[in-house]
């Protein structure tokens, strides 16, 4: 639908701005701010490979969308181009209101403060990575946007091997440094879908 139609092309690119110009700008501040050599060492590469990963399954959503068009989701377009544009706004508000409640615990890069406690309020009461579980909301709103099933797995499991590698690197550094509080947490929470996964 975004191909054919100048009003749904326009309403895409509002959505997508409204979740990329607030991650630059992020991004940017904190990487003024932030203690590289710390976080180079817990990292492990996993926000390279993360962020690489999403930008290979987004260039491959629109790719094969262009390249495969009798893949096309055809069940109500309009509809769920609709659902798709919300998507992508809702996991917009999901991921910031999760960095909002992790405060000065939020970094970019895998960093874990010697002082750091783990934070049970607000998504974090359900599930561990409601930062992640937005981003997850945003890329199927993407790709249900797009409306090709080729493209839509494609981004997806692009999407989901960046963050299986990220969620590992991440977990095992917090439950290193917080111990047993952490690892309690990780027993009573699902990663990213409360009581599913």
């Amino acid at each position: 639908m975004i191909y054919t139609n100048v009003g749904a092309a326009r309403i895409f690119l509002a959505a997508c701005l409204i979740w990329n110009v607030p991650e630059m700008i992020g991004a940017f501040k904190q990487m003024a701010k932030a203690s590289r050599k710390e976080a180079s060492v817990q990292d492990r590469g996993s926000m390279g490979i993360l962020i690489g990963l999403q930008w290979v399954g987004l260039a491959l959503n629109f790719l094969l969308a262009g390249l495969f068009p009798a893949a096309a989701i055809v069940w109500h377009r309009t509809a769920l181009f609709g659902i798709g544009v919300t998507l992508i706004l809702l996991g917009v508000a999901l991921r910031w209101y999760a960095i909002w409640m992790l405060g000065r615990y939020f970094t970019r890069d895998v960093a874990v403060s010697a002082d750091q406690q783990v934070v049970q309020t607000g998504p974090y009461r359900y599930i561990r990575h409601p930062a992640y579980s937005g981003t997850f909301l945003t890329m199927l709103g993407v790709g249900l946007a797009v409306a090709n099933w080729a493209s839509l797995v494609a981004l997806l499991l692009c999407v989901l091997s960046g963050h299986m590698y990220r969620v590992s690197v991440e977990e095992r550094a917090l439950s290193q440094t917080i111990g047993q509080p952490y690892v309690e947490y990780m027993h009573g929470t699902k990663r990213f879908i409360p009581l599913v996964f």
